[in-house]
């Protein structure tokens, strides 16, 4: 038990030195950081809202919209499919809400439509009354399973979007099954951020119906109205095109959008993949002569004339762009458009002079019990005291460097587990110092009462340190916010302490015995 072989010694010391190099980058502020030799990691702790300052802000995901586009595309695949199977239909196909719905000209040929929707969609369920009305709807798993796509997929298309800002160290994490949490350290007036989170960015390309009249009254069942952006209305009078509802391109054909200039403008600048190079050059050779409308979420932001053919995937948005609009849809095209339409419930700003004495508060409060835990263990187990406290400080170091690997985000309550977590470090090694008090007053040895006493004493230790990492993984699956960076803090502790107490202090007293060679345990 007390043997360590020489592969074993280099593990712990490799792991202990590690904690050190990783650790370091926190001795030194955000700015001196890059002033490191290069050897070492550049990674430090993030500091959460409640420590730098910043703004959080909630919303929620709103799945209508999402249902009816989907009812909208089954929509379209049943005309397909009755027109295929001769089947007739009154009342349209109407969505309205999250049910599609008709009305069955023979009643007798429903299980015929139930068939049809599920081999569009098995996702799909039809209820028929007995006047033939029919309500297809998504089921409830397919509901669910379609809201956390949704959701996730909303999530990478936020936090891409305020990577692009330059936001240090955003927070993007989902609250329920239709919330967003954003938390923007450092930021105070997120005005813009907010513009940019909230867009939709839905970019499709639409021909425009020239021949089709303006108005709501008249216009062909194919087609839509659309009005014109209000950068390029003349005079800020209200202009509106008829736009066929037909989707030639859409904006998750993009690769690549920029900003930049033509003849003096802010323009944005757009390149296509291979898919959409061949309808863009399909539809520009086809259409020569019309105009070709540029819709950003319902709206027209350019509808320029197809002079001329154009094969190279490639082409320009303009729109009257200020070179800030101009950057931001660049920036909202790279990113992709959002699945659903975003609603912000909440909005905090949290001051940098809470986060202050939030930090001066941690920091006295650590302070504090590192040095009685220290001055604790030396006062009642002398040179053993100063073995556990070496482990504990190695144990901080190893903390600290986890937390900078991982990214973690720390919190006032962080702070609060670290402190904690440090009483727990030592917790163990007074009661392996207990078990070796025990076997010495039973009469054993230096060396047996030695090996004993942490044989004895791993067991508890093991037990004590594995409920609580439980106790910490269901706060962090159940919790949220700053229950989530008690929990974190508190289990990388765990675990780290474990090893301090158990494999370093036993590294260290397996040392100082072939050096001292004892007769006597002073403790």
């Amino acid at each position: 038990m007390l043997y360590f072989s020489p592969w074993k010694t280099a593990i712990i010391a490799v792991i202990c030195l590690l904690g050190l190099i990783f650790a370091a980058p926190n001795l030194v502020s955000h700015s001196a950081v890059h002033g490191l030799p290069a050897w070492l990691p550049r990674r430090q702790v993030s500091l959460g809202l409640d420590l730098s300052g910043g703004s959080y802000l909630m919303y929620e995901v709103e799945m209508a919209p999402v249902v009816r586009d989907w009812l909208n595309n089954v929509a379209d695949d049943l005309r397909t499919k009755f027109r295929q199977m001769r089947f007739e239909y009154t009342g349209g196909l109407q969505v309205s809400g999250t049910d599609l719905t008709f009305t069955l000209r023979d009643r007798s040929r429903a299980s015929e439509v139930i068939s049809a929707l599920r081999q569009i969609d098995p996702g799909l369920v039809a209820n028929v009354d007995g006047a033939g009305r029919v309500a297809v709807a998504l089921s409830q798993a397919a509901l669910d399973q379609r809201s956390a796509e949704a959701l996730q997929q909303t999530i990478a298309i936020v936090r891409r979007r305020i990577d692009a800002t330059g936001v240090r160290e955003p927070s993007v994490q989902t609250q329920g099954s239709n919330r967003i949490i954003v938390q923007l350290p450092g930021i105070g007036t997120p005005e813009r951020i907010k513009q940019i989170i909230g867009k939709t960015a839905r970019l499709t390309f639409q021909l425009v119906d020239a021949a089709a009249p303006a108005t709501s009254d008249t216009i062909p069942p194919g087609d839509e109205l659309l009005p014109l952006e209000e950068g390029g209305r003349p005079g800020g009078s209200v202009v509106e095109y008829a736009v066929k509802r037909r989707v030639i391109m859409s904006g998750d054909m993009l690769v690549d959008a920029q900003a930049t200039f033509q003849e003096n403008q802010p323009v944005v600048s757009f390149k296509l993949d291979s898919m959409g190079t061949q309808r863009f050059a399909e539809a520009t050779r086809d259409n020569v002569g019309r105009q070709f409308a540029i819709v950003l979420d319902g709206k027209i932001i350019s509808a320029p004339v197809i002079r001329e053919p154009i094969p190279g995937g490639s082409g320009v948005i303009s729109g009257g762009f200020t070179v800030l609009s101009a950057n931001d849809l660049a920036l909202l095209l790279r990113a992709g458009a959002l699945p659903a339409p975003l609603t912000i419930i909440e909005e905090r700003t949290v001051g940098p002079s809470l986060g202050a004495d939030s930090i001066r508060a941690g920091k006295l409060a650590c302070t504090i019990a590192v040095v009685l835990v220290v001055g604790f263990m030396v006062a009642f187990y002398g040179l053993f005291g100063l073995f556990a406290d070496i482990a504990l400080f190695l144990n901080l170091c190893l903390m600290i460097a986890a937390l900078s690997l991982l990214g973690a985000t720390l919190t006032l309550p962080g702070i609060a587990g670290i402190a904690l977590t440090l009483g727990m470090a030592v917790d163990a090694n007074v009661l392996i110092y207990e078990r070796i008090r025990e076997e010495v007053r039973a009469g054993r040895m230096v060396m047996s009462a030695l090996e004993m006493g942490f044989r004895r004493a791993f067991g508890t230790i093991l037990d004590s340190h594995v409920t609580t990492l439980v106790a910490g993984a269901l706060m962090y699956y159940f919790g949220a916010g700053p229950v989530r960076g008690f929990a974190v803090t508190l289990s990388i502790g765990v675990i780290t302490s474990l090893f301090s107490a158990v494999l370093v202090t036993r590294l260290i007293i397996v040392t100082w015995l072939r050096r001292d060679h004892p007769r006597s345990v002073p403790i």
